[in-house]
């Protein structure tokens, strides 16, 4: 799986380089700025952006907007974003932009190995990973007399949050060690209580509760 990493901390970057190519991924490109990111994007035909939001020249949302332009280049484009802090902009502008292979994470996550290789294959695959401070961000921004989430039981919750992640039915039921009937169960309850289109599409149902989330429909 042929990757393109975007990060300008030498010692970050190359620490990832070294990961990644651990577990077997291929690195296309491992680059530090803007336009060197927009032409390897165009060049190498990566199986998955891995790109810091905030890169030379801007230091602002270089990345993001590289990232976005290579998108619209190559609809479908997976890709994984990286930030210092939970910026809810960033995360809109991401899940704006289309269907699936997209993930927000902190840079917190990269100490977690196992749990950040994971999101990168998940992206790439076509999936999503949101950082679960970003959905609890956006779940404390939904006002209380929001009815249809407080109508949602403590359990249907925590499943919502595991879903808006990027779980699957068999994750979230490993995480909550429950049974995937049972899981099929909240989520079917969420999705009525919410008005939202039943999906057996995982990155669909994802992106649908998201966009829920973000100020969608009520």
């Amino acid at each position: 799986m042929r990757v393109v990493l975007a990060e300008d901390l030498f010692l970050l970057r190359d620490g990832l380089v070294r990961l990644l190519e651990a577990y077997g991924f291929e690195i296309a490109a491992a680059v530090e700025s803007g336009p060197e990111l927009t032409r390897a994007l165009a060049e190498s035909v990566p199986d998955v952006a891995v790109v810091d939001v905030r890169l030379p020249p801007t230091h602002t949302d270089e990345g993001l907007q590289c990232a976005l332009a290579a998108r619209r280049a190559r609809p479908g484009l997976p890709v994984l974003v990286l930030s210092q802090h939970v910026e809810q902009l960033y995360a809109r502008e991401l899940l704006a932009d289309g269907d699936g292979g997209i993930g927000y994470l902190l840079k917190d996550r990269v100490f977690d190995a196992e749990q950040f290789v994971d999101a990168v294959r998940r992206v790439a695959a076509g999936g999503t990973a949101m950082d679960p401070q970003v959905i609890q961000q956006l779940l404390a921004r939904s006002s209380a007399d929001d009815r249809p989430l407080a109508r949602l039981t403590p359990r249907e919750r925590e499943v919502l949050e595991l879903m808006a992640q990027g779980r699957s039915n068999a994750g979230i039921a490993a995480q909550l060690v429950v049974t995937e009937r049972a899981v099929a169960k909240h989520t079917s309850n969420i999705f009525g209580k919410l008005g939202l289109e039943v999906s057996d599409d995982d990155n669909r149902r994802v992106l649908a509760v998201l966009a829920y989330l973000d100020g969608g429909p009520r």
